[in-house]
């Protein structure tokens, strides 16, 4: 079968990443948490980088943590990555509603004063759309997610298309897919497994 690799071998875009960019995972990616996934990097400099799978939908959700988010309609919390899965990120379009925010891009924050986010909510304040929540980030070392780029296990994409906020599932990782163009949407129909038809 090595001899047929060459069929399903997906080259990258050669778009560099950055902060406020989108990583697309390739089709037959094997890892668990990653397969079909879509990634917010919040964070990419000389040193590491650091993201968010923004289509991995948990089972939890917030309103079973918080006191005063009971009646409340139920917030959903995302599988931001495996590193420090215990704990609660967050990112919003609020922006100075939620002071020590960290700028993404134009629009788009990441973290702040919690206490304040929390307040903003209970207040009845609606966020659907606004806020998403994770357990852990995904993080690479210095120099990590360049190689993983040059292996093609990621496309990069400098454009985010719909609604981050409501990112959910396979099927964003396909709308990921189609806006890079018609050379990206055969992706779209490759199985996960390319042996397996």
């Amino acid at each position: 079968m090595e001899v047929y690799d060459h069929i399903f071998k997906i080259k990258h875009n050669n778009l560099l990443p950055g902060k406020g960019s989108v990583l697309i995972a390739e089709p037959f990616l094997q890892d668990v948490l990653f397969q079909r996934s879509v990634i917010l990097l919040v964070e990419h400099t000389l040193h590491g980088s650091m993201g968010f799978v923004l289509n991995k939908k948990t089972n939890r959700i917030i309103n079973e943590f918080f006191p005063g988010f009971e009646n409340l309609s139920a917030i959903p919390i995302y599988l931001g990555g495996p590193v420090c899965s215990n704990k609660l990120f967050f990112i919003h379009t609020l922006g100075d509603i939620i002071p020590d925010s960290i700028r993404i891009s134009k629009g788009l924050y990441f973290d702040g004063n919690f206490d304040v986010l929390k307040q903003h909510i209970i207040e009845g304040n609606p966020i659907k759309g606004k806020v998403k929540f994770f357990l852990g980030y995904s993080g690479w070392t210095k120099g990590q997610l360049g190689y993983e780029i040059k292996e093609d296990s990621w496309m990069v994409s400098h454009s985010m298309h719909g609604n981050i906020m409501l990112a959910d599932g396979e099927s964003f990782w396909k709308h990921s897919l189609e806006v890079l163009g018609s050379k990206y949407k055969a992706w779209i129909n490759f199985p996960k497994d390319p042996y397996m038809n």
